[in-house]
């Protein structure tokens, strides 16, 4: 066996640091040649080697890459950290408390079920924009999130006080990632042992945009609450060696443009590309022209482009930001001297590593761009930004129908909504009537702006951009639309702290920007209510109306159901489009409104300058505001503070709806049955291309009459207080009755509607597919899912695999799979199945409703054959790829997911 690990030491801070030395391997392996997320990598197996789960075969899997040969190893990676958020660390807790009760009832020790390594949830998902526009929006918007979440914030705080190596981050503080990249993120990390060791920073996170931080140079991605949960008691993430696209960033951004408008094109040009499973290193000098922020935004979306990560290494705008962000002069030093040390270090000139594909991209060519209606890669050029809508429209021939449609009529009043009309299909407009207000909404009239997402709002140029431009708005007489729901929800309290010391915090608010409150927000589909004039226009007229938010997801129904076209765009643009009011106005060509002297004002007679942009952020940014804003970070208000919390290493379950003991461990005893075939299963879900985790899993607000809804009414729960999906993710029943529940999702097997409903075989009745899936689990009938490419796209979302499993899925056949879900079913016991060459359900013609039966995966084949039978077609016979990647995965499916594993291992461990 080779020797390689060698301790070097370097003084950094006055202080003596040891460290793993990537230059002791430079004699024998090229080490320099190596991406630099790839010697990251390596020296994460240099100070984890074991010679068991960590081998020298690792080491040199790494230390040898070849860039064009897609490897077939498999290495363990430890991230030195794990970060959650509340919708995602909720179910991930309520999985730790009930593996200890499972470890006791086992025999063991539940303080064994503990975070090893350093954990940190911040709790931004449960605000809801239920009231803005307002002064008071903040406060009110606060006091619901407490009401309705009361009982989920009391567990965080027993977690908090019950877990070793875990912190809260309390709501009102900001979004995970920018509170991570701002504050919680150390670029390079020291434990004291027996020795000070310095090591680079590397997590990962129950949130697919974990990824931003890799604009800071540190390593790290979403994973689903499964895997992180696993990391959290100590085991490493198997993964095979990763390819590695190389981005090379030439020239600078011209004048007009914003990194949002370059990270949409990135986006396009990488999902083109196709880079899903792999990691993308940006690369050039092109990236000295870029802000740390900038290169933030730009990671962040690496799940809209599909990779793994977006790396950008540590180089001097690294160390400006670490200053700039309120680091101490210690901390940045040893990122320095550690960096340079290790060939971590990137300097303009540099040779460029080797890589796996190489695509080069001009910043010269970045145009102002929105992307949308469905999807984060469909970028448009704002130039095309109106046609293309009309286009939309044509397409779903509307024009012709609405000129045969009638004229409604709604007034608002307060709620109480007269709705004695009859039913129109579709009419061109209708008439509604706001405060007095008298408009006639139309398709594409845009009804939500919300300036929101971690993805802009930690971007200082795009931010004050967008308060000048308000601000010039205000000057010259400009106004929102009243049809438009407008809101600020800042990723931290540094952003409208800066906004308004430079006095641009006024204008936004005249604009109806006032802060509602400090978490996702619109992005996560918590954009709160419309208002009940707006709603039933919509409905009745069935009007194709448009949201634009400063986002990175705009999914079909998340970000609300009564809307179907959904857009993102930069900050200044979601404020011009405030202005505007409908997708179908040209912001070139249509003039915003009239000045106070009756002058048409268009969009580039108050767009910034970049100098002037550049003169703000250089005055009014500062190291101080970071340092006040973030000297008490877990500290709380006075409502968090006061929250009773149970005591105990055991958690005392309660009638709760937000938090229950789930049902993964019954029964569970320490020894494994084997793996056997799947007999005549039926199919619950069968779905087209690019089914995302929201379709799966949403997030959003619990429809009225829903299975969810129907559930919490019979538990005394009122209508006001359903609260969202994802808010409920720590009740299992909730969650049941969730899945599948997309209001968009469009199900085969029950051709014609939209939304949870399926057909139960052999009687094809149509119902809901959670009563289908009931039924079928009284019949003791097992279930399988089909799919075709990219099943499983958007959010790290561990549900969309637990929800299934508790439905009694047991396998999915798809043409494709997004990387974290397919990890995700095998973390929960669900077999990724994956059609050969050009198979697919329509090739093959697979109609749903037949009888379908799986060889068993004992002894781990590369394929198993599927036989589909209907009494009155032929038999369908056909091979599929089992998606199960890497030994240790084959491990977990074994025990029936990732948990199992974990806690039979460390049972074992306990019992010896």
């Amino acid at each position: 066996m080779d020797t390689f690990s060698s301790l070097n030491t370097l003084n950094a801070g006055n202080s003596n640091h040891h460290y793993y030395s990537l230059d002791a391997l430079q004699p024998r392996y090229n080490i320099k040649r190596l991406p630099f997320c790839l010697k990251i990598l390596l020296e994460n197996l240099l100070r984890h080697e074991d010679g068991q789960i960590v081998t020298d075969k690792q080491i040199k899997a790494i230390a040898q890459w070849q860039p064009q040969v897609k490897s077939v190893e498999q290495i363990a990676f430890t991230p030195a950290r794990v970060i959650l958020q509340d919708f995602t660390g909720v179910p991930a807790l309520v999985d730790l408390a009930a593996m200890r009760d499972a470890i006791s009832e086992l025999g063991g020790d539940a303080n064994l079920i503990n975070p090893l390594e350093k954990v940190d949830l911040v709790i931004d998902h449960s605000v809801m924009v239920d009231k803005s526009g307002t002064p008071d929006a903040l406060d009110l918007n606060t006091k619901l999130e407490f009401h309705r979440n009361k009982e989920r914030y009391q567990f965080l705080r027993w977690g908090q006080e019950s877990f070793d190596n875990f912190r809260v981050v309390p709501p009102g503080t900001g979004i995970v990632h920018q509170v991570n990249l701002e504050y919680l993120a150390d670029v390079v990390s020291t434990k004291q042992g027996t020795q000070l060791v310095a090591y680079p920073d590397t997590l990962v996170g129950t949130d697919s945009h974990t990824t931003m931080i890799n604009g800071l140079g540190v390593l790290g991605w979403g994973v689903g609450g499964i895997e992180a949960e696993a990391a959290m008691l100590g085991q490493p993430l198997s993964m095979l060696v990763p390819e590695v696209v190389g981005f090379e960033f030439k020239g600078k951004l011209i004048a007009g443009t914003t990194a949002t408008d370059l990270v949409l094109m990135v986006t396009e040009l990488l999902r083109d590309k196709g880079v899903v499973g792999k990691f993308v290193e940006f690369f050039g000098d092109g990236i000295s022209s870029l802000s740390l922020a900038d290169r933030a935004t730009i990671s962040n979306m690496a799940p809209e482009y599909g990779a793994t990560c977006g790396f950008f290494p540590v180089d001097d705008e690294t160390l400006h930001y670490l200053r700039l962000s309120g680091r101490s002069e210690d901390a940045v030093n040893l990122v320095e001297a550690y960096c340079k040390a290790q060939y971590l270090w990137r300097s303009d000139g540099d040779t460029p590593a080797e890589y796996s594909d190489l695509v080069s991209f001009d910043l010269h060519k970045v145009v102002p761009s929105i992307a949308g209606p469905k999807r984060p890669q469909d970028r448009i050029s704002l130039l095309d930004a109106a046609n293309s809508f009309r286009k939309i429209l044509d397409h779903e021939s509307l024009d012709k129908e609405v000129s045969l449609g009638s004229v409604m009529n709604f007034e608002d009043d307060g709620g109480n909504a007269d709705t004695d009309i009859n039913e129109i299909t579709s009419q061109s407009s209708v008439k509604i009537n706001l405060d007095g207000f008298n408009h006639s909404l139309d398709h594409g009239d845009i009804v939500i702006a919300a300036i929101t997402s971690c993805t802009n709002t930690s971007n200082p140029a795009v931010m004050i951009a967008a308060g000048l431009l308000a601000k010039k708005a205000i000057n010259l007489g400009l106004t929102a639309k009243p049809w438009v729901k407008t809101s600020l929800a800042p990723g931290s309290q540094v952003v409208p702290q800066y906004l308004d010391d430079a006095g641009l915090m006024e204008p936004l608010r005249m604009l109806g920007f006032d802060v509602v409150g400090f978490g996702c927000t619109t992005c996560i589909g918590n954009s709160g209510p419309l208002s009940p004039v707006i709603d039933q226009a919509i409905e009745k007229g069935d009007l194709n109306v448009a949201a634009v938010l400063s986002g990175n997801r705009n999914f079909e129904g998340r970000i609300h159901q009564s809307i179907k076209s959904n857009y993102l765009a930069s900050p200044p643009l979601v404020v011009a489009y405030a202005l505007a009011g409908s997708m179908l106005h040209d912001l070139y060509k249509d003039p915003l409104g009239n000045d106070f002297s009756g002058m048409p004002v268009f969009l580039a007679d108050i767009w910034p300058e970049q100098r002037e942009i550049n003169a703000y952020i250089e005055k009014y940014v500062s190291a101080e505001i970071f340092k006040s804003r973030y000297a008490d970070v877990f500290a709380g208000t006075e409502d968090w503070k006061k929250l009773e919390t149970p005591e105990g290493s055991l958690y005392t379950w309660s009638e709760s709806t937000y938090v229950r003991r789930p049902p993964y461990f019954e029964g569970m005893t320490l020894k494994i049955e084997p793996l056997k075939p799947i007999n005549d299963a039926r199919c619950l879900v069968m779905v087209g291309d690019s089914i995302t985790t929201d379709h799966i899993s949403p997030a959003g607000a619990i429809a009225v009459g829903s299975p969810a809804a129907e559930y919490l009414a019979s538990k005394g729960v009122q209508k006001e207080d359903y609260n969202s999906l994802g808010s409920r993710r720590g009740n299992h029943e909730v969650m049941m009755r969730g899945t599948f529940a997309n209001n968009r999702l469009r199900n085969l097997l029950a051709p014609g509607t939209e939304g949870g409903f399926t057909r139960h075989f052999p009687d094809a009745t149509d119902t809901t597919i959670f009563a289908a899936a009931m039924l079928y689990a009284e019949e003791k009938v097992p279930l399988i899912v089909i799919a075709g490419k990219e099943y499983g796209t958007g959010s790290s979302r561990d549900w969309a695999a637990k929800g299934p499993k508790l439905l009694g899925v047991h396998a999915v056949i798809a043409q494709s799979y997004e990387r974290i879900h397919r990890s995700n079913l095998v973390g929960f016991g669900i077999l990724p199945l994956q059609f050969c060459d050009n198979d697919s359900a329509e090739t093959l013609g697979l109609k749903g409703d037949e009888l379908f039966s799986i060889e068993s995966p004992e002894g781990h084949p590369d394929t198993l054959k599927v036989t589909a039978k209907h009494p009155d077609r032929l038999l369908i016979e056909f091979e599929t790829k089992v998606r199960i990647d890497t030994y240790i995965e084959w491990r977990y499916y074994e025990h029936g997911g990732i948990l199992h594993y974990v806690l039979r291992d460390l049972a074992l461990k306990q019992s010896t």
